[in-house]
């Protein structure tokens, strides 16, 4: 399984707001692509799956991978979690 994250960069690209958090099979495109097309009409413009169990891990993952270096934050709207910065 894997966890797909959607959310919205900021204007100004200082924040990643995680406004969903889904389950899915490990290379389902197809849910993915679903999931991610219905979000990006709401307004979302950032969505990416992570190989991990659960969504802190993939919260984790999407700070270190997406965030840290820009010196961006993550806002988890979803379950509150608030990944490790240092």
């Amino acid at each position: 399984m894997s966890t797909l994250l959607i959310g919205c960069w900021s204007q100004d690209r200082a924040t990643l707001t995680l406004t969903a958090s889904h389950r899915v099979d490990n290379g389902d495109q197809a849910t993915i692509d679903a999931l991610t097309q219905s979000a990006f009409t709401d307004g979302s413009n950032w969505a990416c799956a992570f190989d991990v169990d659960t969504h802190s891990h993939a919260v984790q993952r999407a700070y270190e991978e997406f965030a840290r270096d820009d010196d961006a934050a993550i806002e988890d709207d979803v379950e509150g979690f608030t990944p490790e910065t240092r």
